[in-house]
């Protein structure tokens, strides 16, 4: 299983800024169950939790925060993708100025 990727490292960012997993799940079109189980893998796959929740209820005062874990691991993610986009750039942008600028119909197969 992967411990961190693009879809769970937005997944912490809409935690963070929505306080609620089923508020982060909606922003990011993704049902409560999926976002929950998402948010359980990251916090048995590392030493440390990722996210805490409290309980809500009638009164409300659930939620969910990103721990000091989380947020670092979070960051260093976020880093290692800025990293990796600037080491690939040049090539990125030479892949692409090789592009044809017509794309040709694949061939159908008999």
């Amino acid at each position: 299983e992967i411990a961190i990727g693009p879809g769970k490292a937005d997944l912490l960012e809409a935690i963070a800024a929505t306080g609620s997993i089923s508020a982060a799940g909606r922003q990011l079109d993704m049902s409560y169950r999926r976002a929950w189980l998402l948010v359980d893998e990251m916090n048995h796959m590392f030493k440390a939790p990722v996210v805490t929740t409290a309980k809500g209820g009638k009164g409300g005062g659930g939620g969910a925060v990103l721990t000091d874990f989380g947020r670092e691991m979070l960051a260093r993610y976020r880093h290692m993708q800025s990293v990796t986009a600037d080491a690939i750039a040049e090539d990125l942008k030479a892949l692409q100025g090789a592009l044809a600028t017509k794309q040709r119909p694949p061939k159908r197969r008999a």
